[in-house]
């Protein structure tokens, strides 16, 4: 089943929802970076949410998210724009915790409950926005709740799920976002919030073969208008070219260092995991280069 990402409102418009599957996406960041149960789970939902936010950018507009918190996962960093592509990494690939007291991946364990969360946006402007909140859970489903609420100023409801067999390979991963409009009744929002209190987690439903959109009438009910749906997938934008120009930009003395003496080069991307090798002529042509810079 392909992942599905769909974006809609309710309720004449007081409602705005969002609602992903991100299975294949989550497993293949998985693959690339090794990643074990928890790290997979936390990297998975702080994907998901990207992906999400993402679709509420416009045009050639990106967003970059970093989860910086105490625990032994370090840094998660996750890029998304517009057309739902995403790509990310976590610092420490290989944290894995016992279950916590739900029985569910210990998440906040390896984020930690102490730090901040930041939300760079590209919307084309002379200056990016920025947006930071204290992590106050660690779960990251509450995290992202607080940031709408005191960063964009939009109350809203997050939910993010991903669940790893004891292989490592991702089984589910999904989520929702839920943003109160102006003009939304009292009534509608206790609703809301009862709905949102009684709803089953959301790798349940994907478990039971529920759709993203299935998912959002769990929250709204039938009164739902799907104005968007798309694939998110993974895609990082590194290339041997991008990674040529920064050699370039490393001056002819540190590329005649690195002839002399490594007689190659080899460049990692954080994102993808992808290894860029560079020998001994590819590096005499780039020191060539150089002398034009």
């Amino acid at each position: 089943m392909k992942d599905e990402l769909v974006r809609g409102t309710a309720w004449n418009g007081g409602v705005r929802v969002f609602a992903a599957r991100t299975t294949a996406l989550v497993a293949e960041m998985q693959r690339r970076h090794d990643t074990f149960p928890t790290a997979t789970a936390a990297m998975g939902r702080t994907a998901t949410v990207a992906a999400m936010m993402g679709v509420m950018l416009k045009g050639n507009e990106k967003l970059t998210i970093q989860v910086k918190g105490d625990g032994p996962i370090g840094q998660i960093v996750m890029d998304a724009n517009a057309e739902g592509e995403v790509r990310g990494y976590v610092d420490h690939p290989h944290v894995h915790f016992p279950a916590n007291s739900s029985g569910k991946l210990d998440v906040a364990g390896a984020v930690g409950r102490t730090g901040y969360l930041h939300v760079t946006k590209d919307l084309g402007l002379k200056e990016p926005y920025r947006g930071s909140v204290p992590i106050i859970s660690g779960e990251l489903g509450e995290d992202f709740t607080l940031y709408f609420a005191e960063s964009e100023q939009s109350p809203s409801a997050v939910g993010l799920g991903v669940l790893v067999d004891t292989d490592n390979s991702v089984m589910h991963a999904g989520g929702f976002i839920v943003q109160v409009l102006p003009g939304l009744s009292e009534d509608q929002l206790v609703r809301l919030e009862q709905a949102i209190s009684a709803m089953p987690h959301v790798t349940s439903l994907l478990d039971q073969g529920e759709t993203p959109e299935g998912i959002l009438r769990f929250l709204v009910g039938d009164d739902l208008t799907i104005h968007q749906s798309i694939e998110p997938v993974f895609k990082c934008t590194c290339t041997r070219e991008r990674f040529e120009k920064v050699l370039i930009t490393l001056g002819r003395k540190e590329l005649r260092s690195l002839i002399d003496e490594d007689g190659r080069a080899e460049l990692h991307c954080h994102f993808c995991n992808e290894k860029y090798m560079f020998e001994a002529e590819d590096l005499e042509s780039l020191y060539l280069l150089s002398d034009r810079h």
